[in-house]
């Protein structure tokens, strides 16, 4: 029975999973970190278009206009744009705001509460995950291919191919007869984790020289393939409907897939506590990332849907290369494709494997997941521990899932990102108003946050069903492990579980120190104090 003056267990329960980090404390935890701050504008915005352009053009612009919307793929291309680009806004003014690795988890834990922070931390697991698997899977494909066409040597089936199939008419799985194991996703998954754990410097200057690359590659299919155009591929516009393909609803099915194309500007964000002056260099970064890629998707998508019939495209992980073997003298253009592609896919797994551990690492520090995610390594100052446990993650599912189901799992996952995100920017113009923003969303809290979130809603329902409950089954999953663990170690509602040992186990850098080793009980008080006034208010 509970006492007069005490509050009833479910109420309790509730102000619990409400319970908000302030957003001071946020800040402050953020200063503390030894993470190397060695990132420039120029890097923020090679790191966005380094993780943008990869799987969208070089693998599922073909798998798009052939299963789900035709030529009309343009459309989709055109949609998710414009869908990514409101987000883009909010994403620009909270990272600019809570300049945090955390990304949207941070920003939601801020504005909405613990629960609904893990919810959006767990789902940014999926996204980068299995977005890093995906891309591993289209790498694979565009190897295989240019071994053949440049040294004729030809790999065998058994080894570079999913043993599963996604059949999208059927909405089921199917056995790829005579696959085994997809070896050469596996290897470049371990191997960019190999990078990614050595230090970001060193990622960057990788990253920003595949960049280069593959930009002058996308050219080179846009201007060297536009004479193959024929007008007639582009009818009809929009295929009539057949089944779950076509029609109206297939172009925003086909938006819904070729999202995934976009996420990867939302990246930009988890590399806010290794950049130079994140608060003004992050919007940058973000939304001058995201209108280059924009651009060069649509003009690839026109491209390619005039040059061969969207109907020859099915089941082709490399798109660009197969519709340029239907025309004569393109063996080169062909080779310079699939080296510009294997380049940039690379770059792209490396940013999702650079982002996901960065959430891991955040989410450790507030408690959620142990703390051994959250320590950075001794010499290189990056989060070795869940940068090697994504990557080993990412190698298993790249090694035995085919790409199009993978790259519909990350698609519902980033839309479930962004419409907590235009909320919380909402949020915080209302709880944080004073709090000073390197950027600011035009037109108020309202004019572009709405349409934002309820766009992405829109799509996020237009997905399929398997889709669907396979998100809810990850969630529910996640539920589990909060209930399990999170709940029970959060810094912010278990204040008194966390001793001076184990704050000063981050080894965080203190006020008037160098070395990080006096004063952690510092940062304990205050946690305590902010923890209970929310959770009384």
């Amino acid at each position: 029975m509970a006492l007069p003056n005490e509050q009833p267990l479910w109420k309790r329960i509730v102000q619990r999973l409400v319970a908000r980090k302030p957003l001071e404390q946020i800040l402050h935890e953020g200063q503390r970190t030894q993470m190397k701050r060695i990132l420039g504008r120029l890097d923020l915005i090679a790191i966005g278009i380094g993780a943008i352009i990869g799987t969208g053009i070089f693998v599922l612009t073909g798998v798009a206009a052939a299963e789900n919307a035709g030529p009309a793929v343009i459309v989709s291309f055109i949609i998710g744009g414009v869908i990514s680009g409101l987000s883009a806004f909010s994403y620009s003014e909270l990272s600019s705001m809570v300049p945090i690795s955390g990304s949207a988890f941070t920003y939601t834990y801020a504005t909405m509460g613990e629960l609904m922070a893990w919810i959006i931390g767990w789902d940014l697991i999926l996204e980068y995950l299995v977005g890093a698997a995906t891309v591993a899977v289209g790498w694979s494909s565009y190897v295989v291919s240019f071994f053949s066409d440049v040294f004729n040597v030809h790999f065998t089936k058994k080894t570079t191919q999913a043993p599963v199939l996604w059949d999208s008419s059927t909405l089921s799985f199917k056995v790829n007869e005579g696959a085994y194991i997809n070896i050469p996703a596996i290897f470049i998954s371990l191997a960019m984790t190999l990078l990614l754990v050595l230090g970001i410097r060193q990622a960057s200057w990788v990253n920003r020289t595949i960049v280069c690359i593959k930009l002058v590659v996308v050219l080179l299919f846009i201007f060297g393939a536009c004479r193959f155009v024929n007008s007639d591929n582009y009818r009809p516009f929009v295929p009539p409907r057949e089944g779950s393909s076509y029609g109206a609803k297939g172009v925003f099915k086909g938006t819904q897939r070729v999202f995934f194309a976009y996420i990867g500007f939302d990246a930009v964000s988890t590399a806010a506590q290794e950049a130079k002056d994140p608060q003004k260099d992050l919007p940058w970064g973000i939304c001058l990332s995201l209108g280059i890629c924009t651009a060069l998707y649509i003009a690839v998508a026109a491209v390619l849907c005039g040059i061969v019939s969207y109907k020859e495209l099915r089941g082709q992980a490399s798109p660009l290369v197969y519709a340029l073997t239907f025309h004569k003298d393109t063996r080169w253009l062909r080779i310079m494709i699939e080296l510009g592609a294997i380049c940039g896919l690379s770059s792209v797994i490396l940013i999702m494997l650079m982002g996901q551990p960065r959430i891991f690492f955040t989410m450790a520090r507030d408690g959620l997941f142990p703390r051994i995610f959250g320590r950075l390594h001794r010499r290189f100052k990056t989060p070795y521990v869940p940068t090697l446990v994504s990557g080993l993650v990412c190698a298993v599912l790249a090694g035995v899932l085919p790409v199009d189901i993978l790259g519909d799992m990350t698609s519902v996952g980033t839309l479930l990102a962004f419409i907590l995100v235009n909320i919380g920017v909402i949020v915080m113009r209302y709880t944080h108003p004073h709090v000073q923003r390197g950027f600011r969303v035009p037109g108020g809290p309202f004019l572009i946050p709405v349409p934002g979130a309820l766009i992405a809603l829109v799509v996020l329902v237009l997905s399929d069903g398997p889709t669907i409950y396979r998100l809810f089954i990850w969630l529910g999953v996640g539920l589990v492990v909060y209930a399990v663990y999170g709940h029970r170690h959060s810094r912010i509602g278990n204040p008194e579980r966390w001793s001076e040992e184990d704050v000063a186990y981050f080894q965080d850098v203190v006020e008037g120190s160098s070395k990080g080793e006096e004063g952690e009980a510092d940062i304990r008080e205050p946690i305590k104090e902010d923890s209970e006034a929310v959770v009384k208010d």
